[in-house]
This record gives C-alpha cells, sequence and structure tokens, in this order.
C-alpha cells in the first residue's frame, strides 16, 4: 500500500488585486496534487477582495487584517496553517497544474532538505520574458549568488515548517525585499533544492507591484538586510567576507546615488556604513 500524500498548506497573500486574485486561486484548486489547503490573507484591501474570496466558500479559508504588508501577511498563513509543508504564493502569479505534485515528490525524495525552489515562466505586461543569465536557478548553497540580488522566486519556494521555527519569520518591518532578507538568514545555513521544470507563472511590470513601487529604494533595504545579517545571523569567515564586500559596493553605490540627488542625510549615513565594512 503506497504512504498517502503529504499534506500541503498554500499560502496567497494579497492587497487590492481582486482583478488578478481569480486566476491565482483557480490555479492552485485545479492542482493534479489534491491534498492541500489553501489560505488567503487579505492585507486589507479596499476592493472588490472580500466578495471575491467570499465566492469560493468553503474551497478555501480566507483571513483578513489590517495593511501591513506582504511579509506580515505571509506569517499570519504561515500561524494559520495547518500542516508542516508550506507553499507560497504571490496574488498575481500562478501555478502550472503539477507544481504541487512535482515538488512535494522532489522533498519526499530529499527529506533531509528543508527548502526548495522551482523554475518559473516570465511575463510582463503580457508578453514572455526571457530571464537573464544572473537570474537562473540553482540547487545548493545560495549564498553568495543571493546578495547581489533575490535568486529565489517567492512564489516557487516550498518550505518545511521546521526552516521557520530555525531562522525565523519574515521580518515585518520591509516594506519590500522581505523575501530577499529572507533567503539571505536561511541560505546562510541551509542549502536549496531545485526542481528544474517552470512550474509557477509570474507576472510582472504593473505600477501596483512593491517592486515598482519601491524600485528607487530597493538597494536601500537590500543594504540594511546585509546589515542586520552581519550583525545578528551566524555567519562562517568567508561568508562574512562576502556579505561586507557586497554591503560595501552597493552602500557606495546608493550613498553616492544620495549625494548627487540631494538626499545628504541617507547618502552619507550609506556612505559611513561603507566605511564601517570596508
Amino acid at each position: 500500500m503506497s504512504s498517502p500524500a503529504t499534506p500541503v498548506s498554500v499560502i496567497i497573500p494579497t492587497y487590492n488585486r481582486a482583478g488578478f486574485l481569480a486566476q491565482a486561486i483557480d490555479s492552485v484548486l485545479s492542482q493534479a496534487y489534491a491534498n492541500f489547503e489553501l489560505i488567503v490573507v487579505d492585507d486589507g484591501s479596499i476592493d472588490e477582495t472580500q466578495s471575491l474570496l467570499a465566492s469560493y466558500g468553503t474551497a478555501l479559508t480566507s483571513l483578513r487584517q489590517e495593511n501591513c504588508g506582504p511579509a506580515a501577511a505571509r506569517n499570519a498563513g504561515i500561524s494559520a496553517a495547518r500542516h508542516s509543508l508550506l507553499a507560497f504564493l504571490d496574488s498575481d502569479d500562478q501555478f502550472t497544474k503539477n507544481k504541487l505534485a512535482l515538488q512535494v515528490a522532489a522533498m519526499e525524495a530529499q527529506p533531509e532538505l528543508l527548502i526548495s525552489h522551482t523554475q518559473e515562466t516570465w511575463f510582463r505586461n503580457g508578453h514572455h520574458l526571457n530571464q537573464k543569465r544572473r537570474h537562473a536557478k540553482e540547487s545548493g548553497d545560495l549564498f553568495a549568488r543571493s546578495l547581489e540580488l533575490c535568486v529565489v522566486g517567492m512564489s516557487t519556494v516550498m518550505a518545511r515548517r521546521e526552516l521557520f521555527d530555525l531562522v525565523g519569520l519574515f521580518d515585518e518591518s520591509f516594506p519590500c525585499c522581505e523575501d530577499y532578507e529572507l533567503w539571505l538568514r536561511v541560505s546562510a545555513h541551509h542549502p536549496f533544492l531545485l526542481v528544474d521544470a517552470p512550474l509557477t507563472i509570474k507576472h510582472g511590470g504593473r505600477e501596483d507591484q512593491v517592486s515598482v513601487q519601491f524600485r528607487t529604494g530597493m538597494d536601500l533595504f537590500r543594504i540594511r538586510a546585509m546589515e542586520k545579517l552581519l550583525s545578528s545571523t551566524p555567519l562562517i569567515p568567508e561568508q562574512f567576507r562576502l556579505a561586507s564586500a557586497e554591503l560595501v559596493r552597493k552602500a557606495v553605490l546608493y550613498g553616492n546615488g544620495c549625494l548627487k540627488h540631494n538626499r545628504y542625510e541617507e547618502g552619507q549615513r550609506c556612505l559611513s556604513l561603507a566605511a564601517r565594512y570596508s
């Protein structure tokens, strides 16, 4: 007799995306893998999100909170999840039909690994977008690559609850780059499993996206994430050297940019931070 399928909790945070949310939800509810619960966390939407969620009845669990950002919404979903295997989906992205089945099988085959991600297909304004080499997905030790930019797509991730017990939850003080900050903490001590198939469809290029709203200041949050990493996460000497070097590079570039645009206080702080870690 085959063992029962491992149950999965799928978590979708959303804010004012009623026009996109249905396709995200439907992509989960139509999975070939049936043993899952779907939790949608409405982060204080003021559009038609609540009526849309109500239309799904008992097919999903709907939570609502005041607007606190995607990190807080994901953390609320983690707290409410009933299962030990957690999958994440942004409310404007989609799973392919076999996403959960293939990723659960991969994680069951390597139970010592606590987190996995998959390849993804990108669309911008409805047009297919070829990914650059710097965004290539890999298995194993991702720490060095994760310093430069976020190399793990949020909607591709499946993780065991144990991982969050070990490294902590999403940092709710980050209005963006909260995933980048978490992957730094994770990759410092834990390898990633890559399921090498495009199992997530990612949509981008819209003004409502956090990455667009904060596009001029994303490096500031990445600098802050590295500063937090260096001050609070145990690192081996080589990791500390790599993180320090990347922090200095980013802080000098961002600080000089601030000075050029007459944001002197912000620029001087970044340059002082760079000098401290040089």
